[in-house]
């Protein structure tokens, strides 16, 4: 779907020759889905522009659907977009002039399609805003915006897909439905897709990597090496459970307190102290007799 051999873009600047790309290269099957990231300067949205055929490398080659862009005119790339390519950007490019189902409608009536308003509904109800198909852009929330644009996107049925930061101006709660929605249309439509991002959750769903540094491929790496990790924490949990172990050793210590055999020898000891208890109450006759003397005495007087 998306063959890349050794792209390279220069730049000629007051300073000399600027290098933003050096020889990158990738391979995307259709349907699978590729993330492009790395810090701010980077290269990413220049190899993404070039990926969709709007802008040019120095060296090396592109091909989309089997066909080598970079040997195309203008023309030709253009169309190899309008029947190929859909674009969802960060900054939603709605014309405020039109409605949410005519800005969706219109790259399908510019293609000819008779029913250019009636696949635009679908679309729109697809990405929950059939409710909003009158409203204009700037009556919608920035959420919603982005939603018309990843219906129009999708309504010409693209083979590939390109976006670029397509969450980066929504929170968080709406970046990930929106997240939700282009990976939902990717795996329904089975479109081929490329995003731009620097959300590592985001980049973590797509079924490749690409890492870009100072206009360089550091890493290509397919998210399926996951399970290694896995592999690697089931390790970890194997070496804690010798510490259980050790830690156990100390309880069964516990055994001393079988000294309480000395309790038992207390209480041997306890039955002779019973002997003398009894004694004193044998010895208390004697006591009665001089008090009964006493009353004797009070009684001859």
């Amino acid at each position: 779907m998306i063959e890349v051999s050794n792209i390279s873009k220069q730049v000629s600047s007051a300073e000399g020759t600027l290098s933003i790309l050096d020889k990158i290269n990738l391979s995307l099957a259709g349907g699978e889905s590729l993330a492009i990231v790395g810090p701010s300067g980077s290269g990413k949205s220049t190899l993404l522009g070039i990926l969709a055929g709007l802008d040019l490398p120095t060296e090396g080659s592109v091909s989309l659907n089997g066909q080598d862009i970079t040997a195309m005119d203008e023309e030709g790339r253009a169309a190899v977009r309008a029947g190929h390519v859909g674009f969802v950007f960060q900054s939603f490019h709605l014309l405020p002039g039109l409605t949410a189902l005519e800005n969706v409608a219109l790259p399908l009536e510019l293609q000819g399609d008779k029913d250019a308003l009636t696949t635009a509904a679908h679309y729109l109800q697809r990405v929950g805003l059939d409710h909003r198909t009158t409203h204009y852009p700037r009556q919608l929330s920035g959420g919603e915006q982005q939603r018309v644009a990843v219906a129009r996107a999708f309504a010409c049925r693209p083979t590939i897909l390109f976006a670029d930061e397509p969450t980066g101006n929504l929170d968080t709660g709406t970046g990930e439905k929106i997240n939700d929605l282009l990976f939902d249309l990717n795996r329904e439509e089975g479109t081929t897709l490329v995003l731009v991002t620097h959300e590592h959750n985001l980049a973590a769903r797509c079924g490749q990597r690409l890492v870009l540094a100072a206009g360089r491929q550091v890493e290509e790496s397919a998210v399926k090496k996951k399970p290694g990790v896995k592999k690697a924490v089931a390790k970890k949990t194997a070496v804690a459970k010798p510490k259980a172990k050790a830690a156990a050793k100390p309880k069964s210590k516990a055994k001393p307190k079988a000294k309480a055999k000395p309790k038992v020898a207390a209480n041997a000891k306890a039955k002779p102290k019973a002997k003398p208890k009894a004694k004193p109450k044998a010895a208390a006759k004697p006591k009665a007799a001089p008090k009964a003397k006493a009353r004797t005495q009070g009684s001859k007087r």
